[in-house]
């Protein structure tokens, strides 16, 4: 059975960090895109960072460029999300995604169609 299942999530004040992590199973990561996305209450989900398959490039959400760092272990078939300088409009639902495709990391980011999803760990950040 595949599975992407998250962990990390939690309450943090503004300016602090979390790490999100995301195991895979049922299949391994080698070959696969990776992403991360999040769901604000209201709002629509929004890609934050991928890694294209093919050559590791990565594309960020601008609002979130310098602050979080995307990367992945495949020797663990787990993918990270680090999130430093953490704001109250960074809060919502991560969720960790993945699809065997040679797109882009910008494609990736763009679009909402995934292979698999995990189904979300919750960030809040407090002011």
């Amino acid at each position: 059975e595949v599975q992407l299942v998250e962990s990390g999530g939690g309450l943090v004040q503004a300016g602090g960090s979390l790490r999100l992590s995301c195991a895979a199973s049922g299949f391994t990561f080698d070959d696969y895109a990776i992403c991360w996305f999040r769901q604000a209450p209201g709002k629509e989900r929004e890609g934050v960072s991928c890694m294209a398959s093919s050559d590791g490039s990565i594309s960020y959400l601008d609002s979130v460029k310098g602050r979080f760092t995307i990367s992945k272990n495949n020797a663990e078939n787990t993918m990270y999300l680090q999130m430093n300088s953490l704001k109250p409009e960074d809060t919502a639902v991560y969720y960790c995604a993945a699809s065997r495709t040679y797109s882009t990391a910008y494609t990736l980011l763009v679009s909402r169609y995934k292979d698999y999803w995990g189904k979300g760990t919750l960030v809040t950040v407090s002011s």
